[in-house]
C-alpha cells in the first residue's frame, strides 16, 4: 500500500483521499536541531532541579556521579564533550531507571597553565612576573579561571548535559581552598608528610617539581659518552698489580646519556653479581677518519658481558683480559679532577641492586642530586651530603668548578625547551683530561612536562612528601590501603584495575609540593629549631577559617601573627610552596560530597552522598585524578571516595591519527553543535566504543546523521499512526494478532536488554539493537505489513486497533529508552503527542509486563522471515524487469519443503509479503515464482483483490474498503 493515491477514472469518479487514515503529525522529517534545541533548553529550564525533587518526593534511592573537574582554560574540545555527554548518559539513564542522581559540575583551576598565561598579559604590559605582587597576580589568575568557568558552562549546557550548575564546584572558591588546606592539614597531622631533600623531576622551563602524574614521554636524540674514572685505591682482596702496574693506570668506565651530571658525581656504582674483568688494549682499529682516545696499553676496567660493545664504540680491535676484577673497595678519582681541584674528591666504588649489565658497562655513573636510585645508594653506604649543581633555571651554580652559568636546558628566548651548552662544555673538558673514551647519539624515550612540553631534569631540592609506606592508624601503610581499595573497586573496563594497581605498587612517595604563585598553599609552619610542622589544632583552625573568609591569598598577605596565636612568629617558618594540582582534585570528594555526611553536621534525611558510587574520565586518568583521589581518600578516610570506577579512550581523527591544531585535523563540537545539533554528537557518542580510543571527522559524522534520520523517521511514523489514538481503542493482550505479539515480545526483550546496558554503562548496546529494531522489526516488517490496515481499515477494525495499541506501547518505550541519549529529539517527540504530560527526561522506563515474553513466537517470525527474504528478493528482481509496478501488482507463488510453511498456519501470506495475494505450495526446495495478479484495482488500497466490486455502491473498492468508506461516510455526514 502506498500513500493515496491521485484521482483516477474510476465507475464512481470518486477521489478517496480524504477516507485514507494517512499518518498525520507536525513532528516533522527534518530535525532543524540546531534551532529546536536552544528553545527545548529554555523550556527545560532547571530541569536537574525539577527532577531531583520528584525523584526525592518518591524517595527514591540515590545515586552520585562525583565530576571530575576539567581545567578552566579555554573553550571545550572534542574530548570534553565525549566525556561530558558520557556522564550525561549516566545521569540521565540513573533518572530514567528511577535513581535520585547527585552531580555536581565543577572545575580545576590552579595550576601553570593559567598562570603561563597571566605571565604573558603581564609581559604584553611590559611588566615581569617579579614585578608583580603575589596579591595582584593571583587575582589576575583567579578572574581568568572565572571567565572560563562561565563559558564552558555554557557550553555544556548547549551540549545539554543536566546537573547542579547552580551550586557548581571550582578548586578556587574560598571554601574549596579551605577544604583543601584541611584536607592537608590531615596528613600534616597524621605524620604521613615529610619533607626531604632528594632529586626530583624538576621543569627548569616552569621552575618546579613535577609529579609523575605530569609527565609524559617523548622519543628525544641524547648523546652518549664512555668516561674513564682513572683507580686510586684497592683494598688488600685485589692483584697486587692493580696499581702497581705504573705504565698504565687502570680507569673504570661508565656509560651515560646525561654528560651535563659528571660535574655531580661522587660515585661509582656496581652490581655484585656482575663478572668484571681488567682488559688491556692491544689494538686499534685502523683507517679512521679521527684519532680514537683509546690507545693501545690502557687497562680499562668493565662487564665482562659488555665488554666487546664497549670496545667497539671506542674503536678498539684488539684486547687481552687479564683477570677478573671485583669492584668492592676500589677508589676512583673524578674524571676531571686534573682540571680542576675542586673535582680532586675520591669516588668510591658501592654495591646497588639497580645496575644490570643489559646496557652500558655494567658501571652506573652516581650523581645522588640527579636520580632517584643514585641517591637512594648514596644514602645506604652512610652518606648524607647530597651537592647542588644545577639551580631552578636549569644552570649550574656558581661553584661548580669549571661549568659554573651554563644552561642545561634553555628557558628562555627561540630555544626555550632546548638542551644547553652543558653537555658540550662537559665532554670537551672530558676530552681535554683525557678521560673521555668514546661517544655516540642514542634515540631513546625521555620524560617532558605534559604542560610545556619541554625535557625535564633529576634535581634535588628540598620537596614535601607523602609517605607511601609508613603505618596509618589501621596498621597498613598508604600503599597497601589503597591496593586493598583498588581490590575493593568497580573497574569499566576491568582491564583498568591492574593498570591501576601496577602504578600504584611501583609509585614512590606522593610529592606534593610546587614552587608557584597560583594553587593552594602548603599552608603550615615550621619549627625553626626541629624542622617539623607545627602541629596545633587552634592554629591549623585559623588557617581554614581565614581561607573560607578570604581566601587561600590570606595565607600570603596576612601576618604570621594572625595565625600563629600564643607562639612566636621568630621561631616559625612559614611554607609558601604551593600544593600539588592533583593534590586539590584529588581532594573534591571532600567538598563536594562529604559536606553532607552526618558527622559534618547534615541533618537531612536523604542518605549520605559519600563515597560516590562512580568516577568516569579518561583512561589518563589512571596516573591522575583517579590515583590521586585514591591516595587522598585512603590516607584520610582509610577507602577510596569511589566504588566504581569508568574510563574512556582518546578521540582520534577518521585516520587514527591524533588530532593536532597545526594539523588542521581537530573536530570542533562547538561547530557540529553549530551545523547539525547536540543530539547529532550526543548520538555519535553512544554509537563508539568509548572503552577505546574513537574516530571522528565528516564522514564518520554522516553515518551518525543516517541513524539519527533512521530513529526520527521512525519516531515520526509513529506520531503519525498514533494521531487523535486513546484508550477506547486499546486491545487487550489475548486479543491481539500473532504479529504483534511478536512486536510486545521484542519490546519485552529490548526492555530487559537497554535496562541492563544502562545499568553497566554500556550505551553502544542501547542504542545498537534499538536501531536494529527500528531498521528491521519496525520499518521492514512491522510497519510495512501494518500500513494497509492503518490506513484502509475502519477505526474500530481490531486488527487496526491492534496495530495502534502496540504502536503506543513503542512509542512509550523508544522515547524513554532513547531520552538520555538523544534527550532534544525525544522531547520534541513527547511533547509533540502529550504537550501537557510534562518533561520526557522525568520520566522512568515504563513497566514492560512480563506476559509479553513469547518465545515461541518468535520462533514463527525467525522462520516467517527466511521465507521473506526469498520472496522480498524475488519481487525485487520482477520490479527491475517492469513485469510488476509494485509489490501490490503481484501474485506469487512459494514453493517449499513440508513444514515450512507450519509458520504461517493462521495468517494471511499475501499480507505478510505485502502483495495482493499468494499461492503457498508443497515442493522440493524453497523457490518464488511472480505472476501479475489477475484482479480489479482498488482505487483506494490499490489491492488487486477478486471481491473489487462485489459492493454494488462502491463498484471499484474491494469489500474491506468498500465496507471502510460506508464507514467514513456515516461518521462524516
Amino acid at each position: 500500500m502506498a500513500d493515496a493515491p491521485d484521482t483516477t477514472d474510476t465507475p464512481s469518479g470518486r477521489d478517496y483521499r480524504d477516507t485514507v487514515f494517512l499518518p498525520e503529525t507536525p513532528f516533522p522529517m527534518r530535525g532543524g536541531l540546531p534551532q529546536k534545541e536552544p528553545l527545548i533548553l529554555e523550556q527545560w529550564g532547571d530541569l536537574y532541579g525539577r527532577l531531583r525533587a520528584q525523584r526525592q518526593s518518591e524517595n527514591a534511592p540515590l545515586y552520585v556521579l562525583h565530576d571530575g573537574p576539567p581545567y578552566a582554560n579555554g573553550d571545550i574540545h572534542i574530548g570534553h564533550a565525549l566525556n561530558k555527554t558520557l556522564k550525561d548518559f549516566v545521569v540521565r539513564s540513573r533518572f530514567l531507571l528511577g535513581y535520585d542522581v547527585d552531580y555536581v559540575p565543577g572545575w580545576d583551576c590552579h595550576g601553570l597553565p593559567i598562570e603561563w598565561k597571566i605571565e604573558e598579559q603581564f609581559r604584553a604590559k611590559g611588566r615581569r612576573k617579579d614585578e608583580v605582587s603575589k596579591d595582584e597576580f593571583r587575582a589576575a589568575c583567579r578572574d581568568y579561571a572565572g571567565k572560563y568557568i562561565d563559558l564552558q558552562r555554557d557550553q555544556f549546557k548547549r551540549l545539554g548535559i543536566t546537573g547542579d550548575f547552580a551550586n557548581r564546584y571550582a578548586t578556587m572558591d574560598f571554601t574549596s581552598e579551605a577544604a583543601i588546606v584541611a584536607e592537608f592539614h590531615k596528613f600534616k597531622n597524621s605524620g604521613q608528610l615529610y619533607r626531604g631533600s632528594k632529586p626530583v623531576m624538576w621543569s627548569p622551563v616552569e621552575r618546579t617539581a613535577l609529579a609523575d602524574a605530569e609527565i609524559e614521554y617523548h622519543d628525544h636524540v641524547s648523546p652518549t659518552i664512555w668516561v674513564k674514572f682513572p683507580v686510586t685505591g684497592a683494598s688488600d682482596d685485589h692483584p697486587d698489580d692493580l696499581l702497581a702496574f705504573r705504565t698504565s693506570t687502570p680507569s673504570i668506565v661508565i656509560w651515560t646519556t646525561t654528560p651535563w651530571t659528571i660535574p655531580a658525581n661522587r660515585a661509582i656504582s656496581y652490581g655484585p653479581e656482575i663478572a668484571y674483568g681488567l682488559y688491556e688494549v692491544t689494538a686499534m682499529e685502523e683507517g679512521l677518519e679521527f684519532a680514537p682516545w683509546a690507545k693501545p696499553g690502557d687497562r680499562l676496567i668493565v662487564a665482562d658481558k659488555l665488554a666487546e660493545d664497549v670496545f667497539k664504540a671506542a674503536k678498539i680491535a684488539a684486547w687481552t683480559r687479564i683477570y677478573d676484577i671485583n669492584p668492592s673497595g676500589l677508589e676512583c678519582a673524578h674524571p676531571l679532577a686534573a682540571l680542576d681541584s675542586g673535582y680532586g674528591f675520591s669516588v668510591p666504588l658501592l654495591a646497588g641492586d639497580h645496575v644490570t649489565d643489559d646496557a652500558g658497562t655494567g658501571f652506573v655513573h652516581t650523581a645522588p642530586g640527579h636520580g632517584a636510585d643514585d641517591f637512594e645508594v648514596w644514602k645506604a653506604h652512610g652518606h648524607h651530603e647530597v651537592p647542588d649543581t644545577v639551580d631552578p633555571d636549569g644552570a649550574y651554580y656558581p661553584g661548580v668548578p669549571l661549568f659554573a652559568g651554563l644552561k642545561v636546558l634553555e628557558t628562555e628566548g627561540k630555544k626555550t625547551g632546548k638542551f644547553g651548552p652543558a653537555n658540550g662544555a662537559v665532554m670537551d673538558k672530558l676530552i681535554e683530561a683525557g678521560n673521555l673514551l668514546a661517544r655516540g647519539r642514542l634515540e631513546h624515550s625521555y620524560p617532558h612536562s605534559w604542560r610545556s612540553k619541554a625535557p625535564i631534569i633529576f634535581r634535588n631540592t628540598p620537596q614535601w612528601f607523602i609517605r607511601m609506606d609508613q603505618p596509618l592508624k589501621s596498621g597498613d601503610t598508604l600503599r597497601e590501603t589503597a591496593l586493598t581499595a583498588i581490590d575493593d573497586t568497580a573497574f569499566h573496563p576491568a582491564a583498568g584495575r591492574n593498570r591501576i594497581r601496577s602504578m600504584v605498587e611501583g609509585r614512590p612517595d606522593w610529592l606534593v609540593s610546587r614552587q608557584r604563585a597560583w594553587g593552594t598553599p602548603l599552608a603550615m609552619f615550621i619549627d625553626k629549631q626541629t624542622g617539623q610542622p607545627l602541629h596545633d589544632p587552634e592554629v591549623d583552625a585559623r588557617i581554614v577559617k581565614a581561607v573560607a573568609e578570604h581566601g587561600a591569598d590570606i595565607w600570603f598577605t596576612a601576618p604570621d601573627a594572625d595565625f600563629l596565636g600564643a607562639h612566636d612568629p621568630a621561631r616559625y617558618e612559614k611554607v609558601e610552596d604551593i600544593l600539588d594540582v592533583w593534590f586539590d582534585s584529588g581532594s573534591t570528594h571532600a567538598f563536594t560530597l562529604d559536606p553532607r555526611l552526618p558527622e559534618h553536621g547534615y541533618t537531612g534525611d536523604r542518605p549520605a552522598h559519600w563515597p560516590a558510587d562512580l568516577y568516569l574520565e579518561g583512561s589518563d586518568q589512571h596516573r591522575g585524578w583517579f590515583q590521586s583521589s585514591l591516595l587522598e581518600g585512603c590516607g584520610t578516610r582509610g577507602r577510596a571516595p569511589f566504588k566504581a570506577v569508568l574510563t574512556h579512550g582518546f578521540t582520534l581523527d577518521e585516520k587514527g591519527e591524533k588530532m593536532s591544531k597545526s594539523k588542521g585535523n581537530t573536530t570542533d563540537p562547538l561547530t557540529i553543535i553549530k551545523e547539525s545539533g547536540a543530539d547529532i554528537l550526543r548520538l555519535w557518542v553512544s554509537l563508539v566504543d568509548y572503552s577505546e580510543d574513537q574516530r571522528i571527522g565528516k564522514q564518520i559524522l554522516q553515518t551518525t546523521v543516517d541513524a539519527y534520520r533512521k530513529l526520527r523517521n521512525t519516531v515520526r511514523y509513529l506520531l503519525g499512526a498514533l494521531a487523535d489514538f486513546d484508550e477506547a481503542e486499546r486491545l487487550p493482550l489475548d486479543q491481539m494478532p500473532p504479529l504483534e505479539t511478536f512486536i510486545l515480545h521484542r519490546l519485552w526483550e529490548l526492555d530487559a536488554h537497554v535496562r541492563q546496558a544502562y545499568a553497566e554503562y554500556r550505551f553502544q548496546d542501547v542504542v545498537r539493537p534499538v536501531l536494529e529494531f527500528c531498521s528491521n522489526d519496525l520499518s521492514a516488517l512491522y510497519f510495512d505489513i501494518r500500513k494497509d490496515s492503518l490506513y484502509c481499515d475502519r477505526p474500530d477494525e481490531m486488527r487496526r486497533r491492534a496495530a495502534r495499541t502496540v504502536m503506543d506501547a513503542v512509542f512509550l518505550r523508544l522515547t524513554a529508552w532513547l531520552s538520555p541519549l538523544t534527550p532534544f529529539t525525544m522531547e520534541e517527540a513527547w511533547t509533540t503527542r502529550f504537550p501537557d504530560a510534562g518533561t520526557n527526561c522525568a520520566r522512568v522506563i515504563p513497566e514492560t509486563p512480563a506476559e509479553w515474553e513469547n518465545a515461541a513466537e518468535a520462533e514463527r517470525w525467525s522462520k516467517i522471515n527466511t521465507v521473506l527474504e526469498v520472496v522480498n528478493e524475488s519481487l525485487e528482481a520482477a520490479r527491475r524487469d517492469k513485469l510488476i509496478g509494485g509489490a501490490l501488482d503481484a501474485w506469487p507463488t512459494v514453493t517449499a519443503p513440508a513444514g515450512t510453511f507450519a509458520p504461517f498456519d493462521g495468517l494471511d501470506a499475501a499480507e505478510i509479503f505485502r502483495t495482493s495475494g499468494a499461492e503457498l505450495v508443497e515442493g522440493e526446495t524453497l523457490a518464488v515464482t511472480v505472476a501479475l495478479a489477475d484482479h480489479p484495482k482498488c482505487a483506494r488500497s490499490w489491492r488487486r483483490v477478486p471481491d473489487v466490486g462485489s459492493d454494488p455502491a462502491y463498484p471499484d473498492l474491494s469489500a474491506r474498503d468498500a465496507d471502510a468508506v460506508r464507514h467514513w461516510d456515516q461518521t462524516h455526514g
